[in-house]
């Protein structure tokens, strides 16, 4: 039953990205995606990541049909039959910021590698700001100044 709607949504993902190719020179032509997904500080294989599929049209909106791969302990996962045209790829796994890019496919085969970015450091205005030693006797940030008394 979960192969039967795998293969369905494979079915509805080919179908969508056939209609968005549909202007390109070979609508018929198809390709055999091969993703490898990397830790991008050390470059070991990342299990398990999400990798998202998405048609994109000619005004650059994605459909809503979608596909979504999962890869193996060595970081890959492959889509075969892929239609020609332009394709949105998102990786998302936990403990790492999500990607996102839009590729043309336009090959027989195509290799992508993806690597992913731990999450940056957030600033917030909440944070206490580093104090400061200043010898030159000018307020340090923060530091409350008395104004002189109003006449």
């Amino acid at each position: 039953m979960k192969s039967r709607s795998a293969m369905l949504a494979f079915v509805a993902l080919a179908l969508s990205i056939g209609l968005a190719a549909k202007d390109k020179k070979a609508p018929d032509a198809y390709s055999d995606l091969q993703f490898t997904v990397l830790k991008d500080d050390n470059g070991k294989p990342v299990r398990n990541a999400s990798v998202v599929l998405h048609p994109v049209g000619k005004d650059g909106k994605q459909s809503n049909a979608g596909y979504q791969l999962k890869t193996d302990s060595d970081g890959k996962t492959h889509a075969e039959s892929v239609p020609y045209g332009k394709l949105r790829i998102q990786v998302l796994t936990p403990g790492f910021q999500t990607f996102g890019h839009d590729y043309d496919i336009d090959q027989p085969t195509t290799d992508i590698q993806i690597r992913l970015k731990r999450p940056a450091e957030q600033l917030t205005i909440y944070d206490k700001p580093a104090a400061t030693n200043k010898d030159d006797g000018s307020p340090q940030q923060g530091t409350p100044v008395e104004l002189p008394p109003k006449q």
